[in-house]
């Protein structure tokens, strides 16, 4: 059996950004510090900045006036902002830098009283702090749609004045689609001069594709409410190769393997490297002879950390900190 590694894989800049914002957070205020929601979609990254001092909380109530609070790299709503101020709360930002452009394009939007579609998944930390960076006060709305059918179901209320936007961390083929639908309904309807969705998220879904017809069997390490780390799961499974989500090496069901000679070994993009190679450690205890990196794109993005981070960040390198060659680790 041989085992390909799609590159690239795993941790992507602006996962990077957030844990560091983290790290440095904590390096430089010292612990506790509170963070809003999830940093990325990945408990053993969660597991590693809560033993260094980070507490996870789902909402603001709780915590101490003067406390830091860091926002997750999915980003909130500008609500959530505005408690966060009037609790006294210092407040650091991990929104990931994809997304913040969409908020951008939302806001800008609602202040020309345009209504906006919004291409995503219900529920999603990234759609829901989306959703709040619409101001209605302009006059406008916002609508979320899932799915073609969604499309054929909107009640917009001036198809003449209209705009969508994405989920960063969508399915290229979906979003596609979905947009195609969008302007054969509304052809006057503007898109972002941009795509959305982000570079790490194409980049990664078009590794998987490029082996199709080349691996039997299709293995994603992610958290199963990792976004992007699903997406890639679909896009084997649209390349008809049986496709499997883990969280760890674990989960590794040896049936799966069974009769397969080609496996291929991916990562969302909030995932660390180390559980990529335990799942891989784990293949070859089941047969793997061969293991060989598939051909991709090297990533160079690299987004800076708050001004007032960048200091603590500097003078801790070299120390373990969990970025692009020690993830999570």
């Amino acid at each position: 059996m041989e085992v390909i590694l799609v590159r690239p894989r795993g941790f992507c800049a602006g996962v990077v950004r957030a844990i560091e914002i983290v790290v440095s957070a904590l390096d430089l205020y010292g612990s506790p510090i509170y963070v809003l929601h999830e940093i990325v979609h990945n408990q053993r990254v969660m597991a590693d900045l809560e033993t260094r001092g980070a507490r996870f909380v789902e909402g603001l109530e709780g915590v101490p006036s003067g406390a830091t609070v860091i926002f997750s790299a999915h980003g909130v709503s500008a609500a959530m902002g505005r408690r966060a101020a009037a609790q006294g709360l210092k407040v650091i930002d991990a929104t990931c830098p994809l997304v913040t452009k969409v908020h951008l394009e939302v806001a800008r939007h609602a202040r020309a009283g345009r209504e906006v579609v919004l291409i995503g998944h219900a529920g999603h930390p990234e759609v829901n702090g989306t959703i709040g960076r619409y101001d209605r006060r302009f006059g406008g709305e916002i609508y979320l749609v899932e799915t073609i059918a969604d499309v054929g179901a909107l009640g917009v209320r001036n198809p003449l004045d209209l705009a969508y936007v994405t989920q960063t961390t969508l399915s290229l083929d979906d979003a596609r689609r979905i947009v195609a639908a969008l302007e054969a309904r509304y052809p006057r309807i503007r898109g972002p001069s941009k795509a959305d969705i982000c570079y790490a998220t194409q980049n990664r879904q078009n590794a998987v594709r490029a082996l199709a017809g080349v691996i039997d069997v299709l293995l994603v390490v992610g958290a199963r409410n990792s976004s992007n780390s699903n997406r890639l799961r679909e896009v084997g499974a649209q390349i008809q190769v049986p496709s499997y989500l883990l969280q760890d090496a674990d989960e590794l069901d040896a049936r799966w393997l069974e009769g397969k000679f080609c496996v291929g070994l991916s990562a969302g993009a909030s995932t660390p490297e180390v559980l990529v190679q335990n799942l891989l450690a784990r293949l070859r205890e089941l047969g793997a002879l061969a293991v060989r990196e598939a051909e991709g794109p090297a990533e160079s993005v690299t987004f800076r950390l708050p001004a007032g981070l960048r200091r603590a960040a500097t003078g801790n390198q070299g120390e373990g900190r969990p970025g692009r060659s020690d993830p999570g680790g």
